[in-house]
């Protein structure tokens, strides 16, 4: 690569995985913050430009469809960097609630999103690094550092396809307590019950938005009744397996990844036995979600 070229590019490819089952969808505009305010789960309006947050949209009914970094890129700008979505389906899905507001939703295929198993140059927490036309974001947990990029796919030519190391990311992902709901998964789980609050991904006092009765009611009356853990299981294991004990199915596989250990988010009672979780046929460890991911 030649010395004279810009930092940002620099950056940008050093060391980066593409993470190619990630999509970036673009809301700009005027009312592009108050659109978002009203579709999505977390506090937009409180959101400073420069920063950003985990949110996610939801059914009216409260569950999940999808969960995604928000970055707030401009005062009328946001990027919302989304693992296992479709931008152009996502996009199509929330354009029918645009009405008359002043908002232009777009794919951003031109823009990549890249990681790196290493902490940030320049973004802390829920501070955006930028560098040129690079954004910066920390993505790690306080015992797992991470960084993800997004920048033009045009300038990140020395990041790395890598099939096994994207698995090994996803899989940090899930160490992380960061859901990644496949299409199998997506509107079964209320933010509660895949521990979105861990990520700060919703909030229960700001405006309405889709869902927001059912998750403040939940909040406030304590009638959660499951909880997400983090188990070992077997290579085979897929997103919706049986977790089961006693010989009662008990709970769900949401989210899989890796291989030897296979990592797995899995939804299960609150009052539940002693008794071994089996999955797939085999004993499950539980082992702790790790926490410094939420923003």
């Amino acid at each position: 690569m030649p010395d004279n070229q810009p930092r940002s590019t620099t950056i940008a490819a050093e060391a980066a995985l593409a993470l190619s089952d990630h999509a970036i969808l673009g809301l700009e505009g005027p009312d592009a913050v108050a659109f978002a305010q009203a579709q999505f789960a977390s506090d937009v309006v409180a959101l400073p430009t420069g920063h950003w947050q985990w949110s996610a949209w939801l059914t009216p009914k409260g569950r999940t469809i999808a969960v995604f970094a928000l970055l707030r890129a401009a005062d009328d700008a946001l990027l919302l960097v989304m693992p296992d979505a479709d931008a152009g389906t996502l996009g199509d899905q929330l354009r029918r609630f645009v009405f008359r507001r002043k908002v232009v939703l777009r794919t951003r295929s031109d823009l990549g999103a890249y990681g790196r198993f290493a902490a940030p140059f320049i973004a802390s927490g829920a501070v955006l690094g930028r560098d040129g036309t690079v954004l910066e974001l920390d993505y790690g947990a306080e015992s797992l550092p991470r960084t993800v990029l997004i920048c033009d796919t045009a300038l990140a030519t020395a990041a790395v396809d890598d099939a096994q190391a994207l698995e090994r990311w996803r899989a940090s992902d899930l160490e992380c307590g960061l859901p990644r709901l496949v299409e199998s998964q997506r509107e079964l789980w209320t933010p509660q019950q895949i521990a979105l609050d861990r990520l700060a991904a919703f909030s229960v006092r700001k405006g309405c938005y889709p869902g927001q009765e059912i998750v403040a009611r939940t909040h406030f009356l304590g009638k959660a009744k499951r909880e997400l853990l983090r188990l070992h299981v077997p290579d085979a294991t897929e997103a919706g397996a049986d977790v089961i004990q006693d010989g009662r199915t008990i709970g769900t596989v949401v989210s899989v990844a890796g291989h030897a250990p296979r990592h797995a988010l899995a939804v299960l009672p609150l009052e539940r036995g002693e008794l071994p979780l089996l999955v797939d046929g085999t004993g499950s460890a539980v082992l702790p979600i790790l926490d410094g991911l939420a923003r």
